[in-house]
């Protein structure tokens, strides 16, 4: 709104973003948060998509970190229990690495500092007996299964973003924040459509830099702060291959390197194998798997599976860059992915709150303690809420996932099973609103190719911020996997006019 002067303004639309402006403005702040790029098209989209502990970070005593991201994975879990689930990891134990011993004591802290309630527990497995061994060779006599969960990423950031502006706040997409003057006691910020390159001002009374890889940029180029230095950017790059087990469980396999790699089930026909971990210093909007990044990770996973993993056998291939906190450890691998927020309100001007480091598992609990941050510069309003707070879609129970997909299916019996099965798990009950009253898939407007009709873009368009193929295709779903290239391409045109057509509208 013209003249106004928000609370909050938040630059940067990835998940803490996009965490911090729902909560800030379900507690009674106004919000305008812009992004320069697509929601979550940064290191929210590039993860390894887990709500986890992270077993491996109790070999760096990061037990608080530990310890937060387990009390999160059952909170975030009944939050949207659509795009987030259990999964069960298997860890074989390979001789000569870690001690049996040592692995089962960390499975054991694992389980107990917690607070895990429903999530199964570790337990043994014989290796000579369990289905798990069956893509393994034989080298491997012993493993331990356990609990963490599963997360679409980036549909969790527009999830959180859908959320907040149906509370209220302003999320402005491919929108750059060009310049920022500080003022006694609010900010005015200008802001660019990368689109058009139209520009406008806006003004605030706080801003967050939730900027990730950029965070450092956002403070020397647009701020205007001295030379910054704060975070170490980690490249983490993931391979997707033909699907190598028929297993629901995932694996966790040791490197000799010290270092650890997951083998997951991804998208019913593929196996994601990743991550990788090594200092990046380059642009993060160009970061784009090497090629020795491909042969580590099919080697790593060639020494645990019986077929190996070839080049050949990659059928896509995604990066992200980790704005880690730099507390100069040596190794990337061994960088904190523990979070630090600094207030910045010198000489009693109006304040930045910048993040530096952090993790998705977290997101939650760095929302609050920003709001903590927040309200002591702007006082306090409404009380914490997100714990309980489901996201759009997720309002049900997180047993009742296959009940809730079973009414659907009755409802709309032209869906096949994997059709409807795939838009329950992106939309959870939403999926009815997409829908609306199709009584065939011809009611779904113009096919795409695989299972992707006109309803499910335009919904992305109206109630997601979707611009383009590549938002729906690689992020908002993965159905770019299955579409062939000319179908990519007649979707992107399809969207083109689509989108100019609303911004038309909304203009007379």
């Amino acid at each position: 709104m013209k003249g106004q002067v928000y609370d909050i303004f938040v630059i940067g639309g990835g998940i803490n973003g996009c965490g911090i402006a729902r909560d800030a403005v379900g507690r009674g702040y106004s919000v305008f948060l812009a992004e320069m790029n697509d929601l979550a098209s940064g290191t929210s989209s590039g993860s390894t998509k887990l709500i986890h502990g992270g077993l491996r970070y109790l070999e760096h005593y990061e037990f608080r970190l530990v310890r937060e991201s387990l009390m999160e994975r059952e909170v975030l879990w009944a939050c949207a229990p659509h795009i987030i689930w259990p999964m069960r990891f298997v860890l074989p134990h390979h001789k000569g690495l870690r001690p049996a011993w040592l692995l089962r004591l960390g499975l054991f802290l694992y389980d107990h500092i917690g607070g895990r309630k429903k999530l199964p527990v570790t337990r043994t497995l014989d290796m000579t007996r369990d289905p798990a061994a069956k893509p393994l060779k034989s080298l491997y006599t012993k493993a331990f299964e356990y609990s963490d969960c599963w997360v679409n990423d980036a549909r969790f950031v527009a999830l959180n973003a859908r959320d907040a502006a149906d509370r209220g706040a302003v999320i402005r997409t491919r929108t750059k924040v060009v310049s920022a003057m500080r003022g006694a006691d609010h900010w005015t910020l200008t802001l660019q459509d990368t689109l058009t390159g139209a520009k406008e001002d806006v003004q605030a009374k706080l801003v967050v830099n939730a900027a990730g890889p950029w965070v450092d940029e956002v403070l020397t180029g647009v701020v205007g702060s001295n030379d910054a230095h704060n975070v170490r950017l980690v490249q983490g790059s993931h391979i997707v291959v033909k699907k190598k087990f028929d297993d629901p469980r995932a694996y966790f396999f040791q490197n000799t390197d010290g270092r650890i790699i997951f083998a997951i089930p991804y998208e019913q026909d593929f196996t994601l194998i990743g991550t990788t971990d090594q200092d990046y210093h380059g642009n993060p909007a160009d970061v784009k798997i090497s090629d020795t990044e491909i042969d580590y990770l099919c080697a790593a996973a060639s020494e645990y599976f019986v077929e190996p993993v070839k080049r050949e056998d990659v059928v896509w291939t995604y990066s992200g860059v980790r704005p880690l906190y730099d507390d100069g450890a040596s190794k990337a691998q061994e960088a904190t992915r523990d979070y630090v927020l600094k207030t910045d309100a010198s000489d009693g001007r109006a304040p930045i709150l910048n993040i530096f480091g952090g993790k998705i598992t977290t997101y939650r609990r760095l929302s609050e303690h920003m709001l903590e941050k927040i309200e002591d510069q702007l006082g306090k309003r409404g009380k914490p809420w997100t714990a309980t707070g489901t996201l759009p879609g997720g309002n049900f129970a997180v047993n009742a996932f296959d009940s809730e997909l079973q009414i659907l299916k009755s409802d709309y019996p032209f869906l096949t099973a994997a059709h409807a099965h795939r838009l329950f798990r992106l939309y959870g009950t939403k999926a009815r609103v997409l829908l609306g009253n199709a009584k065939s898939l011809g009611d779904l407007g113009k096919h795409f190719g695989s299972d992707l009709y006109e309803a499910e873009i335009r919904y992305q368009i109206e109630h997601e911020w979707a611009l383009t193929a590549q938002d729906v295709l690689w992020r908002r779903t993965k159905r770019g996997l299955h579409l062939s290239a000319d179908e990519a391409a007649a979707l992107d045109q399809f969207m083109e006019g689509a989108v100019d057509r609303r911004r038309a509208m909304a203009a007379e």
